[in-house]
């Protein structure tokens, strides 16, 4: 049975980069269907999927972050890391790594897939 587990600073400054990584165990990231996906959710509001990095290592990000996202992953550790640049307390959020058989937004909207168990990340000076 996949486990993931996300890891990285609970609090970040303004205009500073968030980096979260996602350690994969009981199964290889490279392995076929899957794909990788980062999702947030910030306090009283609705899941956001963030973007995603397939088995093969192609990424694919949500319009709306995309400019500031990227996805990237180091196979020799089986991990899947997210950096999301200039970030402001709008990004403060529970943020969560998740393996799925979709990159579609709505696949993790609806919490489908095997999840981590999210890790809170608050952006504040």
């Amino acid at each position: 049975q996949v486990q993931l587990q996300e890891s990285g600073p609970g609090l970040v400054k303004p205009s500073q980069t968030l980096s979260l990584t996602c350690t994969v165990s009981g199964g290889s990231i490279t392995t076929m269907p899957y794909h990788w996906s980062w999702i947030r959710q910030p306090p009283g509001k609705e899941l956001e999927w963030m973007g995603a990095i397939a088995w093969g290592g192609s990424t694919v990000y949500s319009p709306s972050l995309k400019s500031r996202t990227s996805i990237s992953r180091d196979t020799s550790k089986n991990q899947f890391s997210l950096q999301l640049s200039s970030v402001t307390p709008e990004d403060t959020a529970v943020y969560y790594c998740a393996r799925g058989l979709s990159s579609a937004s709505s696949y993790y909207t609806k919490r489908n897939g095997s999840w981590g168990q999210g890790t809170q990340v608050t952006v504040s000076s």
